[in-house]
């Protein structure tokens, strides 16, 4: 049996692009690619780095969780109250690239974040396949 008061939910983001696993790599782990998708930012692919995302509304702060070259990318993602991970993962198709972004941890009595995070996501997957068809 689960206990509701420590249930948590995740938000998954799913998408087929078509570039190869490499280029989509560039666009999550460039900071100056970061940026024109997510948010500004310090990033740098090393496990423990510790870096901020950097908006009009506030900063997430970040913890490098776990790094596969072209495969996998984990962080910690905390902020206003928030404490969870997202993990991206990249798995080669015919026709490009499944990419898949998981946060999880939101707690009961975050909907208001999950929500957010949702439709944020969704928008943030769109700036990132644009930033990837035009990357170098």
């Amino acid at each position: 049996m689960t206990n509701a008061a420590t249930e948590t939910r995740s938000v998954v983001v799913e998408r087929e692009i078509a570039f190869s696993p490499d280029r989509i790599w560039r666009a999550l782990t460039q900071p100056h690619l970061i940026e024109e998708w997510l948010m500004k930012n310090d990033f740098k692919p090393a496990v423990d780095h510790r870096f901020n995302l950097r908006g009009d509304w506030g900063a997430v702060d970040c913890k490098v969780l776990a790094i596969e070259p072209n495969r996998t990318l984990s962080y910690t993602w905390d902020a206003m109250g928030l404490e969870s991970v997202v993990t991206w993962t990249l798995t080669p198709t015919d026709k490009g690239t499944h990419l898949r972004m998981e946060q999880s941890g939101f707690r009961p009595g975050q909907g208001q974040a999950y929500s957010g995070a949702k439709f944020g996501w969704q928008k943030f997957f769109e700036k990132l396949e644009e930033v990837i068809a035009r990357a170098d």
